[in-house]
């Protein structure tokens, strides 16, 4: 079997600033190259998973060009069904506080869904500010 890791997922949004505040604020995931893509440096702003993974926030706008440069018409642009991420209970607590806080809508807890790790106890869905689907879930502890 492949050791593979996941490096990043691309996530399509309107406002890449927007999106990395949100991802920030109510995620707590640290924004990079924000500074560039404000000065028109840099083509989309990324947001830290781990120390190995990342999250793309790239502006819509750009799938056209993406499209042409892939070789593949028709590939760029297609939404991503929902990122889960996964934590401990305290923070997926401390997660749902925020949410709560800032009066972002969040579905109902969900118990015993299916991931990486096996089933989580707890889960729940909410979307970022361009309707990307975000999974929050923990694995106990």
């Amino acid at each position: 079997m492949m050791a593979y890791q996941l490096d990043h997922v691309v996530l399509w949004v309107e406002d890449p600033v927007r999106s990395a505040e949100f991802y920030r604020d109510v995620l707590g995931l640290e924004p990079l190259r924000l500074a560039e893509y404000r000065r028109g440096a840099a083509p989309f702003v990324s947001v830290r998973i781990t120390p190995a993974t990342i999250v793309d926030l790239t502006p819509r706008r750009s799938a056209p060009g993406l499209d042409e440069a892939l070789g593949a018409p028709g590939s760029a642009g297609h939404p991503v069904n929902h990122l889960c991420l996964a934590m401990s209970a305290q923070e997926y607590d401390a997660l749902r506080g925020r949410l709560a806080a800032a009066g972002h809508p969040v579905g109902p807890d969900q118990a015993d869904l299916y991931g990486a790790r096996g089933l989580a106890p707890r889960s729940c869905y909410f979307g970022d500010p361009d309707g990307n689907v975000i999974e929050a879930r923990h694995y106990g502890g």
